[in-house]
């Protein structure tokens, strides 16, 4: 009750309404060391009771609507999922139902159906190599060591930071190699399967757009950024049935890794929103096409309360 109170005297709805947007990716079945900043089930379960207790919990599609209507309700927010691991179904979507909440999840469509994403062939070569060491520095990658876990931790960060921003192919390629050099076999189907991603659907979940392979937008030509756009939200459609009518700009700090150009292609490929990881609340100021979210790193429930009271006071 008291965090609620306060979540609303900060956003009181209306035209003076203001939206948090929760960034998530994955919800793992228990810790992972090596995953340090993704939920584990049971720390889910009480950041989603935390947020139904404390904010009024929309689709994305909705709360987008609503805010530009200037009819928000108090304290709205919306929890939002990138990329489209299985976990989300299997793990997070039972608990997110357990307490009646609705969720939207971003899917990059490249690596549904047996796909993997890049960067998690590069944490399971960190994680599962015998090496003492691993030398990248002919892709201008560095030298790591791998004698603990906070060595490999730091190694894959610093790896996935740099590689992100590389051409697709070239970085599909540089992170297989990096797989190949560490002696790790191929890591195990991640992503949901198009059945697992309609029976999500079915059940009630907001689909969005990722593009398809989840390229940095700022580093292709408008003709690539758009079909990449275009494309990912063309086979959603097929796959699910209906209009995808929300897009999540990959990576997403604007500026840097999208603009306004991707926010006019967005518009133009029929989505009513779209969201950036620009760390703010919207309000109805905010360019629909280029809404603010943030991502609650904090693992204490005090914490995390804190830290979603304090994303009120950041503004768009």
């Amino acid at each position: 009750m008291f965090w609620q109170l306060i979540s609303r005297q900060l956003a009181p709805g209306g035209s003076n309404g203001k939206l948090s947007i929760f960034i998530f990716h994955r919800v793992l079945p228990v810790p992972d060391p090596l995953l340090p900043f993704e939920p584990s089930a049971e720390e889910f379960d009480w950041m989603v009771r935390f947020i139904s207790r404390t904010f009024t919990v929309l689709p994305l599609g909705e709360a987008a609507s609503r805010l530009k209507a200037g009819t928000l309700p108090p304290a709205a927010a919306t929890i939002t999922f990138d990329d489209g691991y299985a976990d989300n179904l299997l793990v997070a979507w039972p608990i997110l139902k357990r307490y009646g909440v609705p969720a939207t999840f971003f899917i990059a469509t490249a690596f549904l159906g047996g796909g993997r994403m890049w960067n998690d062939d590069v944490i399971e070569a960190f994680r599962l190599s015998r090496k003492d060491e691993l030398d990248l520095s002919e892709f201008d990658l560095g030298i790591h060591q791998l004698t603990d876990t906070t060595s490999r931790l730091n190694g894959y960060e610093s790896v996935l930071g740099k590689l992100k921003y590389f051409e697709h192919r070239l970085r599909s390629e540089i992170s297989r190699e990096i797989a190949c050099r560490c002696e790790v076999p191929a890591v195990a189907e991640l992503m949901m399967t198009h059945p697992q991603l309609r029976l999500l659907h079915s059940e009630g979940a907001e689909i969005g757009g990722h593009t398809r392979t989840h390229p940095i937008l700022e580093r292709l030509d408008d003709a690539a950024a758009k079909k990449e756009i275009e494309s990912g939200k063309q086979e959603l459609e097929t796959l699910i049935g209906t209009a995808v009518r929300v897009l999540a700009y990959p990576n997403g700090v604007p500026g840097r890794d999208c603009s306004a150009r991707h926010a006019e292609m967005a518009r133009q490929a029929g989505f009513d929103a779209a969201v950036s990881t620009r760390q703010a609340c919207a309000t109805s100021t905010s360019d629909i096409f280029q809404l603010p979210r943030f991502t609650p790193w904090d693992r204490t429930p005090l914490r995390f309360a804190m830290r979603s009271m304090m994303n009120l006071y950041r503004v768009s």
